[in-house]
């Protein structure tokens, strides 16, 4: 097993013949939230995989209480940039859709083991992976335009391919409202069911079974289709990071944010 630090695990060689490998990231508490180091060490966690030709699949999971909470607002690295400037927000803010761009250019299957919650960014980075597998007991939500923001990280193209115009729309527009797993499951958010506390075995099982195939024409398989079906990706979402630095300079979205911390009601004005 690696240590990439405090956050990140990861163990190869498992499944048949060791092709399967499982990535941990666990903050040790009950939102496993997304700050900027936790994203690097995720980006970095994707990456150690480039040169890797024993691996096939790899599949990643937060703890046994959250697969991630998404955005850490509360992190101080974060509020310590705003007072930079602009140049350096837009690249603080680049370190979530660089995260998500590593699992989703990975040659092996990735797959997302989802247990409690998965809220914001950490739905962009659970369909920044081929499958999902998700306890029964498990909810999404987006909570992005609640919070005076757009949804960003290159997520709304993936969740289109996957639920079509009016889910996306949906899940993102209706940003209070929770998706639970049978209901992504129906709308196509995620591809497997499990009992809670076994979406993890669940995934591994399914790793197994892409590991056992041969994997030249597997990864073939993957990168056509994902080419073929994010080709005009880049297109419909090269300016959602300008768009989020946009949205995190508005009123609407300090007060958003103040709501949220606050535990109130926001009030927006379009401003």
């Amino acid at each position: 097993m690696a240590d990439l630090d405090s956050f990140v695990t990861i163990e190869r060689g498992l499944g048949p013949d060791g092709r399967v490998a499982l990535v941990r990231f666990d903050r040790g508490d009950s939102i496993n939230a997304l700050s900027p180091e936790a994203m690097r060490q995720l980006r970095d966690a994707a990456r150690s995989f480039e040169d890797d030709i024993e691996t096939s699949v790899v599949v990643l999971a937060g703890n046994t209480r959250a697969f991630s909470a998404g955005f850490d607002l509360k992190d101080n690295e974060r509020k310590a940039v705003a007072e930079d400037g602009l140049g350096a927000l837009r690249r603080s803010i680049s370190i979530g859709p660089r995260m998500c761009r590593a699992w989703y250019e990975m040659e092996q299957v990735t797959i997302a083991a989802i247990e409690g919650f998965c809220i914001g960014g950490g739905v962009a980075l659970a369909v920044s992976l081929d499958f999902r597998v998700s306890a029964r007991g498990a909810h999404f939500r987006i909570p992005e335009v609640d919070l005076g923001l757009n949804m960003s990280w290159g997520s709304i193209p993936r969740m289109l391919q996957l639920m079509g115009p009016a889910r996306t729309k949906q899940a993102v527009m209706l940003a209070s409202e929770r998706i639970y797993a049978e209901q992504a499951y129906e709308w196509g958010l995620v591809e497997h069911l499990a009992e809670d506390g076994s979406a993890l075995t669940a995934a591994m099982a399914l790793a197994g079974r892409l590991a056992a195939e041969p994997p030249l024409p597997v990864k073939m398989t993957k990168m056509t289709v994902n080419r073929l079906s994010g080709a005009l990706d880049d297109l419909a979402s090269h300016m959602d990071l300008d768009q989020f630095v946009l949205t995190t300079t508005s009123e609407d979205s300090k007060e958003g944010i103040a709501a949220f911390l606050e535990r109130r009601r926001a009030h927006f004005r379009g401003r």
